[in-house]
């Protein structure tokens, strides 16, 4: 698989943002980032750009940078959030197209729309129309990636769904057609194990089978969306807090990506991505302000060094541009 992380200190939580404590240093994040990737691994660099259709979104670009950050083959892994409060397409197709014809040969991905099957006021499920943004923005970014001859990943990203009444999948198939279809090259998942919900140790590689089947299985043929269209994890991470120790972190995301990575040929699951480098704020007790690697100054917990391992071991070596 292809490992991914975003590096930045900014994040939602289910109210709002969450600014960090204290502001990205790009120094540090470079030299993290050297450090997990290793030298014989490929690494994505995982940022967000929202459209909300006037000149200054509702959310700030996190990372501010990101191309910074794709030094030693590093690539970009590209959220683009639909945050038109009224749900008017006006500008969003070509906010789209943009974002592909700036990305340059370093952009390996774009994900259209973040989480638009989750109704929370931070993601793009609660904003009306979101169905038919994600629609056209897939077709969009793919004829706009095959015009410039760019070889860049389309794809959106979901939540697991435990509600068997949710219409989400099905809604999306009756609006998709044979271009999206086409258009198509990953769907993701964004995924918390033992976070919000409790499972015991010895149950998670269970549950997370449990999870990732029925979203190839059960959610993802609901909207037309075959088995040889990618998976990948987009978003995956476990905080440290009152309760949580440093080194369950590390022992609850390395059995996660195992799992995952045991199931990737079955699955047709092509990356994994962490959520994230660093805690927003690591004396805060909210459960969304310690999901890093590091504490806020960049110092490592032991859930750094077992990324770092888990890339070197199971991660795809990186691309080497034809001369």
């Amino acid at each position: 698989m292809t490992f991914g992380i975003y590096p930045g200190g900014l994040l939602g939580d289910d109210h709002g943002i969450v600014h960090p404590v204290s502001p990205d240093v790009p120094d540090r994040i470079i030299e993290a980032l050297d450090r997990l990737q290793g030298d014989g691994a490929a690494l994505s660099v995982r940022a967000y750009r929202s459209f909300s259709g006037t000149e200054t979104p509702l959310e700030p670009p996190t990372p501010a940078d990101p191309q910074s950050y794709l030094q030693r083959g590093r690539t970009l892994d590209l959220v683009l959030q639909f945050r038109e409060p009224s749900g008017e397409l006006d500008g969003w197709l070509e906010f789209v197209r943009e974002a592909i014809r700036s990305g340059g040969p370093q952009l390996a991905s774009i994900q259209i729309c973040e989480e638009p099957n989750a109704r929370l006021p931070v993601v793009d499920g609660s904003i009306p129309n979101v169905r038919n943004a994600l629609v056209q923005g897939v077709i969009a970014a793919k004829q706009e990636a095959r015009a410039l001859g760019h070889s860049v990943a389309v794809g959106f990203n979901a939540v697991p769904t435990f509600d068997p009444a949710d219409t989400f999948w099905s809604e999306l198939g009756s609006l998709a057609d044979a271009r999206f279809r086409q258009s198509l090259d990953y769907v993701g998942l964004d995924f918390f194990p033992d976070v919000f919900r409790p499972i015991a140790a010895d149950r998670l590689a269970e549950a997370v089978t449990a999870v990732l089947g029925a979203f190839r299985h059960t959610d993802l043929p609901k909207a037309g969306i075959p088995e040889s269209v990618a998976m990948r994890i987009c978003e995956n991470g476990w905080p440290t807090g009152p309760d949580r120790t440093e080194q369950r972190q590390a022992a609850t995301l390395e059995r996660v990506i195992r799992t995952v990575a045991g199931l990737a040929d079955d699955l047709n699951i092509d990356g994994y991505s962490l959520f994230a480098l660093r805690d927003a704020d690591s004396t805060a007790d909210g459960l969304f302000h310690r999901f890093g690697l590091l504490y806020d100054d960049y110092t490592p917990k032991p859930a750094f060094e077992t990324y770092r391992q888990l890339i070197s071991e199971l991660g795809r070596p990186p691309v080497v541009p034809a001369p």
